[in-house]
């Protein structure tokens, strides 16, 4: 058994494998950087580095998730091989240690880290941050005058044929169409007796992604079923001026589709917001946010500007940009949690120290041979 095990180990731990797999992964990367001028940057990092497969016609092909794997378990064997903690080969380890962290860390970056915005007008304040990319579909029941109960479903769940159903709503919402961007428009004539609120005399006309992903305007048409009289086709979109409301069994409910929220454990609240402008231009050369952070009922005050974020408690705000409309200002803070923030830091000092190390070692091992 132990026999066999090496066999597999020194099959699947080949250097061979990882140079060609590093080789791929090359590729990938000049392809992927070539097709974002195309597609734009979210779609070609969704098809080229998020996913396991890649089709090119009907030819599977490893994406990045998939060859990365490839990559991770490659490496993972050398520590089942024997004297590799010895004095010759105790560099190369410290080396291979340092590249699976990194690896480990970009895995948690793929999988947990998430980024947004967060939009705050002066004088109010805000507790979540808005994806860029995902969206939810929000059922609210307004019936309390203390409070709102919200239903999510989230951005998976968003898709044509998709029934969503929940204890805490009295009704059914089968989605029948769901479109990644999209703009409404004037139907000439009145919809059928089917199609309520705003269905009745619009529609939405699915028009291509923008390269820009985060500028799409999403909506999805759905069927209601379930309620007494107000059955029916709706429609819903990103930004969509009057909100899709409902009464069933004498309580009122209202049906948002957004960007997806994240909720944080504090508040922000913009005190004041400041920009200086380049002399005789209204271009601004910097801007900056004056915030109090408010956690646990007890505030603190904060600048943030440009090059100059604030990181709390996992997460990372920047000043973004701004809106005005006349005197009122607002501020946008690009949000980023990344879990893996700290890994390529701590992976590149192990590599580099082990790096030197295996240097010093060989050059000493050579001046000894002379």
């Amino acid at each position: 058994m132990n026999k066999i095990f090496r066999k597999y180990i020194k099959i699947i731990g080949s250097p061979k494998i990882f140079v060609f797999t590093v080789i791929w992964l090359m590729i990938l990367v000049f392809v992927g950087t070539l097709v974002q001028r195309d597609i734009g940057l979210y779609a070609a990092q969704q098809k080229y580095f998020s996913s396991w497969f890649l089709f090119f016609e009907l030819i599977p092909l490893p994406s990045g998730k998939l060859t990365m794997s490839i990559i991770f378990i490659n490496l993972i064997c050398y520590f089942f091989k024997p004297y590799i903690f010895n004095k010759n080969k105790i560099g190369i380890t410290i080396v291979h240690s340092g590249v699976i962290m990194m690896l480990l860390g970009s895995a948690l970056t793929s999988i947990f880290s998430n980024e947004g915005n967060i939009v705050i007008d002066e004088g109010m304040q805000s507790n979540f941050y808005e994806n860029y990319y995902l969206k939810e579909f929000a059922v609210v029941n307004t019936s309390d005058d203390n409070q709102d109960f919200f239903t999510v479903f989230n951005n998976q769940t968003l898709e044509k044929g998709s029934l969503l159903s929940h204890k805490s709503i009295p009704f059914n919402i089968e989605i029948l169409d769901y479109y990644e961007n999209c703009k409404p428009a004037r139907r000439v004539y009145l919809g059928e007796e089917e199609y309520k609120g705003m269905s009745k005399n619009f529609f939405l006309q699915e028009i291509d992604s923008e390269k820009e992903y985060e500028k799409n305007i999403s909506g999805i048409i759905y069927r209601v079923s379930g309620t007494e009289g107000q059955d029916g086709i709706y429609i819903n979109y990103i930004g969509q001026p009057i909100t899709q409301t409902l009464r069933v069994d004498e309580e009122d409910y209202f049906l948002i589709l957004r960007r997806e929220r994240t909720y944080l454990p504090f508040s922000l609240e913009l005190i004041d917001f400041k920009k200086v402008l380049h002399p005789g231009t209204n271009i601004a050369k910097s801007y900056s946010s004056s915030i109090n952070l408010i956690e646990n009922e007890f505030s603190r005050k904060v600048l943030i500007q440009m090059n100059e974020p604030l990181r709390h408690r996992g997460y990372t705000f920047y000043q973004a940009s701004f809106i005005e409309d006349g005197p009122k200002e607002t501020t946008v803070l690009a949000t980023v949690k990344n879990h893996g923030r700290l890994f390529p830091y701590i992976s590149t000092i192990i590599m580099c120290l082990g790096l030197l190390y295996h240097m010093l070692f060989m050059l000493s091992k050579r001046v000894k041979n002379r």
